[in-house]
């Protein structure tokens, strides 16, 4: 049976989420950041101590002129949570705790993409994560594709690497396993992540993108998750970046995703036989034609990051995926085109808080064990 996540009021989610962000802080303080009187601040810390959310951490000092203040930590020991990153053949799960602290890993190759099997091969997942972490409480999958809520439900209205549409995906896990469930769109789950436990915690804004066998962009805007009205907020792969460039599967002339996405590179060089890991290594070797490729998609990334900044003005922006050897090998072209492409002046320019994330699958998944966490508190 999975452990119960207690209904907690709006003052006590307000403040488990900002130590959850932010880390151990004093009672004051916490006070200070959210505005709440000494006594509602006194009855949420409360509660969520003796829910097992919050724990009372040894007194400190916080300068060296203040008093001492008794701190207040998240108790990472009570709830689980799991998270699944599905691609279009495999499926990466991670078992978390409170603080997204990974604490077991796996991945295996999908049976086969049909939704039953799919849901059956989660609830297999969930059964081998509950021999060891018994105190599951809610499960996050996340997954590239259109998710819409529709009336609490979260409905896969179409994911192309899986061939699905319509899938009302996390009933059908919630009735497999009977553990609650919440569906997101993996580079929203992504931009959550960071925001919450990652190179973004406790920013206002920030921007992720992303790029792979796709491109991404997750944005935060006054400390806010931006969805957008039909859950496609950040669609930026068809971006004109070259109006002369080469034509991407959609017809577009010169748009990102004809140059950035790791087919595009690919198919620069010639295509099949040669694969993304084929064309990678020849451009690590010196291979000029290999090289040039790189470089083209860097100045389109380059482009695209000027686009997310024009737009909303982020503190950060955060790349992360796949295609991530774009940047080791073209970092001077992704520089010089978000210089050409930035609407501020140079010096302006030399400020943009660029910051690159190691890649690897499992951070995906752990990203749906944060939908999970952020669900309940939100």
């Amino acid at each position: 049976m999975p452990l119960q996540w207690p209904s907690l009021a709006r003052a006590e989610r307000v403040v488990l989420r900002e130590v959850l962000v932010q880390g151990s802080l004093p009672r004051a303080e916490i006070a200070r950041r959210l505005k709440l009187s000494r006594a509602t601040l006194t009855r949420a810390t409360r509660t969520l101590v003796n829910e097992q959310l919050l724990t009372e951490a040894a007194i400190e000092r916080r300068s060296t002129t203040g008093r001492p203040s008794e701190m207040l930590r998240l108790e990472t020991e009570t709830f689980r949570f799991l998270g699944i990153k599905l691609t279009g053949d495999r499926l990466f799960a991670v078992v978390t705790d409170l603080g997204a602290n990974v604490l077991f890993s796996a991945d295996e190759p999908l049976n086969t993409a049909e939704v039953s099997d799919v849901v059956s091969q989660i609830a297999a997942m969930t059964l081998r994560a509950e021999k060891s972490y018994p105190k599951l409480t809610a499960i996050g999958v996340c997954l590239a594709g259109d998710i819409v809520d529709d009336d609490g439900e979260p409905v896969v209205m179409h994911s192309a690497f899986l061939g699905w549409d319509g899938v009302r995906l996390g009933s059908l896990i919630r009735e497999a396993t009977g553990v609650a469930c919440v569906v997101q769109n993996d580079v929203l789950a992504l931009t959550a992540a960071e925001h919450w436990f990652g190179a973004g915690a406790g920013l206002e804004s920030m921007a992720l993108i992303t790029v792979g066998a796709g491109i991404g962009c997750g944005l935060v805007v006054h400390n806010e998750l931006v969805s957008g009205a039909h859950g496609r907020a950040g669609r930026i792969s068809h971006v004109i970046v070259d109006s002369g460039g080469p034509i991407c599967a959609r017809g577009h002339r010169g748009c990102a995703s004809s140059y950035l996405v790791n087919d595009a590179i690919v198919t620069s060089l010639g295509g099949a036989p040669l694969d993304y890991d084929g064309a990678l290594e020849r451009a690590r070797s010196g291979d000029r034609a290999a090289l040039r490729a790189f470089e083209d998609a860097g100045t389109a990334l380059g482009a695209l990051i000027a686009h997310a900044i024009n737009i909303i003005d982020p503190a950060k922006v955060i790349l992360s995926g796949d295609g991530l050897a774009i940047y080791e090998l073209a970092a001077e072209k992704v520089h010089d085109a978000l210089s050409r492409n930035l609407d501020v002046d140079a010096d302006l320019a030399r400020h943009v808080d660029l910051d690159v994330q190691p890649f690897d699958f499992s951070e995906w998944a752990r990203a749906g064990a944060v939908l999970a966490i952020k669900a309940l508190i939100s």
